[in-house]
C-alpha cells in the first residue's frame, strides 16, 4: 500500500491518526471538511475535495473542499447543482476506477471543476468512495500546482475513503430524532423518480435496483415477461445516468437473419460483402458513449453471442471484412422474457456471455404483481392518448375500473396500453364505460363465490389458453414460451378441462 511513498513509515504513522481523529467529528459536515483537511495533508497537495451522490445515486454534488491548506468552501450559487457533466469525474465514477494524471496543463481533459488558480494545475489523484457493499457513492480528488505522480496514494486513500463513509452513515444514525424510522444512505426511491409509474412494492423495488446501478459501470440484465417495459427501464436507466445527453440505440435480436444482424451491430467495410459499396459503421459505433439495449438477446445466434462476449470483455470490435480493431464506450443493456439459464442447459445459449450478462440482473415484475399500479397506469395511458388525439382528457366510471383492477393482463402493461388507447376511441362521450374494454367474459373473475384457489386457476386457465391460441394450439411452443416441460403443460391442461381440439384447424 506504501509503494512509492516518499518516507512510508512517517506516512503509515500519519496515516494511522487519522484513522484516530477522523471518527470524533461532532457531525456529517465536520467529518467530510476534517477528511479533505487530512487528504490535504497526507498527499501534500494544495487542493482536495470530496463529492458525493445523492440519495437516488441520480446527482453528484460537491460536499467539501480543502484549498491551500484551508477550508474555503465556494459560494453555492456559483457552483454547478450537478458534476454529471464531468467527463472526466463520470468516468472514474461509473467505471469504478482511479485517475492518476501528470501534466494537466498540456492535456486535453477538461477539468473546470477545479478552482481557477494564476499557476495551473499539473497533477490530480481522483479516487472512487465505495461502501462497504462495494457500492460507489462519490470521489475524492486532490490536486497539485506540481508535476508530481500521485497514484502511489490511491490505495490508501481508497481505504480512508471508504472508513469514512462508514463513518458518516453511522453519524447519521445516531443523530436521527429518536423514534423516526432508519433512513438509509441510498434510500430507495419512488418510481416516480424514474419516470416510471406505479407506486407498489414491487416497482419501488424496482428502482432502488434502478438507483444502485446507474453510476456502476456493470452490465445490466434485464428479465421478465412479455410487456413489462423493459425497454422502459432501460431508457430511464440511460436517462438518469451520466450517459444521458448521448445516444440510447435498441436493436431487438430477434428481428433480423444472422448475417444481417451481425452487420448491423458491427458494421461493415467496403467490399466486405456483395451489395457493401461503401463502409458503413454499425450500432456499436453509433452508440459510442452512449447506450446500446440488447432486447430478446435469448434469440442471438451462438456465433454472434462469442463477438458480444469479446465487446463486453475488450470493449473492442472489428467490423465485417476489416482486419483492424478498434475501441468503443458503449454500456450495454440486455433484455430477455426468457429464461437463459435454461437455454444454457439446453446449449443454445453461451454459458460465459450468460455470467458476464447477468452482472447485475433486474426481474421487472409482471403487472399483476403490482398492486395498485393497474389503475394509475390506465390514468396515464388515457391521458396521453387524450392528448395525442387532441381532446379533453376523459373521466373513468367505477365500473370500468373495477374491471380493469380484477383482471389478470397476461399481456401485462403492454396489453394496458392497447386496451385503453382503443376504449379511448371507442368512447365518444367523456366518460369511460366498461363497454369501452374488449375483455373476454371467460378472463374476468366472478365477484363473490370463489375461494382463493378457484380465483387462482381461473388466471391459470386464461393464461394457458392465451398461450395456446398464440401458437396456434401448438403445444411444445407454448410449453417453451411458458417455461414449463411439455408433460407439465398438458397435465395443466387436463386439469383444468381445456380440451386441445378447440385449437386444431
Amino acid at each position: 500500500m506504501f509503494s512509492g511513498i516518499p518516507q512510508p513509515l512517517s506516512y503509515a504513522e500519519a496515516l494511522l491518526a487519522q484513522f484516530v481523529s477522523l471518527p470524533q467529528a461532532p457531525d456529517g459536515g465536520a467529518l467530510l471538511r476534517d477528511f479533505v483537511c487530512a487528504v490535504a495533508g497526507l498527499s501534500g497537495c494544495e487542493l482536495s475535495q470530496v463529492y458525493l451522490l445523492d440519495a437516488t445515486h441520480t446527482r453528484l454534488g460537491l460536499s467539501a473542499e480543502c484549498l491551500d491548506g484551508i477550508l474555503q468552501p465556494r459560494d453555492a450559487a456559483s457552483l454547478p447543482a450537478d458534476y454529471n457533466g464531468e467527463q472526466l469525474l463520470q468516468f472514474a465514477l461509473c467505471q469504478n476506477r482511479v485517475v492518476s494524471l501528470v501534466g494537466l496543463n498540456g492535456s486535453l481533459h477538461d477539468t473546470n471543476f477545479l478552482p481557477p488558480r494564476d499557476t495551473p494545475w499539473q497533477s490530480l489523484l481522483c479516487v472512487p468512495l465505495v461502501n462497504t457493499q462495494k457500492a460507489v457513492e462519490g470521489l475524492l480528488l486532490c490536486a497539485s500546482r506540481e508535476s508530481v505522480d500521485l497514484h502511489a496514494f490511491a490505495d490508501s486513500m481508497l481505504q480512508l475513503g471508504s472508513f469514512v463513509l462508514g463513518q458518516l452513515q453511522r453519524l447519521q444514525h445516531l443523530r436521527r430524532p429518536l423514534g423516526e424510522p432508519a433512513v438509509e444512505v441510498s434510500a430507495p426511491v419512488s418510481a416516480s423518480g424514474y419516470g416510471l409509474i406505479g407506486s407498489s412494492v414491487a416497482m419501488g423495488e424496482t428502482c432502488r435496483l434502478i438507483s444502485k446501478v446507474l453510476h456502476s459501470p456493470y452490465t445490466v440484465l434485464l428479465c421478465g415477461e412479455t410487456g413489462t417495459g423493459k425497454e422502459v427501464v432501460a431508457r430511464a436507466i440511460h436517462d438518469y445516468g451520466p450517459r444521458r445527453s448521448q445516444a440510447f440505440i435498441v436493436q431487438n435480436c430477434a428481428a433480423f437473419p444472422e448475417s444481417l444482424l451481425e452487420s448491423e451491430l458491427f458494421g461493415y467495410r467496403k467490399g466486405a460483402f456483395t451489395g457493401a459499396d461503401r463502409d458503413r459503421p454499425g450500432l456499436f459505433d453509433a452508440a459510442n458513449g452512449g447506450t446500446l439495449l440488447l432486447d430478446e438477446i435469448g434469440d442471438m445466434p451462438l456465433s454472434l453471442q462469442a463477438k458480444l462476449l469479446r465487446v463486453l470483455q475488450e470493449s473492442e470490435i472489428r467490423a465485417l471484412g476489416s482486419n483492424d480493431t478498434h475501441k468503443v464506450d458503449v454500456r450495454i443493456i440486455a433484455a430477455t422474457h426468457r429464461d437463459l439459464a435454461v437455454l444454457v442447459s439446453e446449449g443454445t445459449f453461451r454459458e460465459d456471455l450468460y455470467y458476464r450478462l447477468a452482472q447485475f440482473p433486474i426481474e421487472l415484475p409482471a403487472l399483476r404483481q403490482r398492486e395498485g399500479d393497474i389503475l394509475d397506469l390506465a390514468r396515464h395511458f388515457a391521458d396521453k392518448a387524450c392528448t395525442f388525439l387532441q381532446r379533453d382528457l376523459l373521466s373513468w366510471s367505477p365500473t370500468a375500473l373495477n374491471l380493469l383492477s380484477s383482471y389478470a393482463f397476461p399481456g401485462n402493461v403492454r396489453e394496458l396500453k392497447g386496451l385503453v388507447e382503443r376504449a379511448v376511441l371507442l368512447c365518444e362521450g367523456g366518460e369511460l364505460q366498461v363497454e369501452h374494454f374488449s375483455l373476454s367474459s371467460e378472463t374476468l373473475p366472478e365477484e363473490t363465490g370463489l375461494n382463493l384457489r378457484e380465483r387462482l386457476e381461473r388466471v391459470e386457465r386464461h393464461l394457458l389458453l392465451d398461450c395456446l391460441r398464440k401458437n396456434a394450439g401448438n403445444q411444445s411452443l407454448a410449453a417453451r414460451e411458458l417455461g414449463l416441460p411439455r408433460r407439465t403443460l398438458l397435465y395443466r391442461l387436463g386439469r383444468l378441462n381445456i380440451n386441445l381440439s378447440d385449437f386444431e384447424h
